[in-house]
């Protein structure tokens, strides 16, 4: 069964850091493109940050360009989302994906569609 559970979420100050983790299960991971997407409440999603399946190319939206950093460790089937400088506009549910078609990270981030998605992590912002 394909599965992938986000953890790391919770309430942080503003400037503060948080780091998600997408442990995935029932596929291995470098073999997909894997994207953090997040949607807060009257939005609509947003792709934040996506890694290619086959060279490891990074897409970050500009909204998290020098803030956030996503990065995947194969050996525990694991993708991260370090986020840093944390403002109250990155308050969201935030959902990894992993896509076995998509090739390249900007285009899942753009697209917002995946084969696979978690559940979701709360991700506050707030003093």
């Amino acid at each position: 069964q394909v599965q992938l559970v986000e953890s790391g979420g919770g309430l942080v100050q503003p400037g503060g850091s948080l780091r998600l983790s997408c442990a995935a299960s029932g596929f291995t991971l470098d073999h997909y493109t894997i994207g953090w997407f997040r949607q807060a409440p009257g939005k609509e999603r947003e792709g934040v940050s996506c890694i290619s399946r086959s060279d490891g190319i990074t897409y970050y939206a500009d909204s998290v360009k020098g803030r956030f950093t996503i990065s995947r460790d194969n050996a525990k089937n694991t993708v991260y989302l370090q986020m840093n400088s944390l403002k109250p506009d990155d308050t969201a549910v935030y959902y990894c994906a992993a896509d076995p078609f998509f090739t390249t990270a900007q285009v899942l981030c753009v697209s917002k569609r995946s084969t696979n998605w978690g559940q979701g992590t709360q991700v506050t912002v707030s003093s």
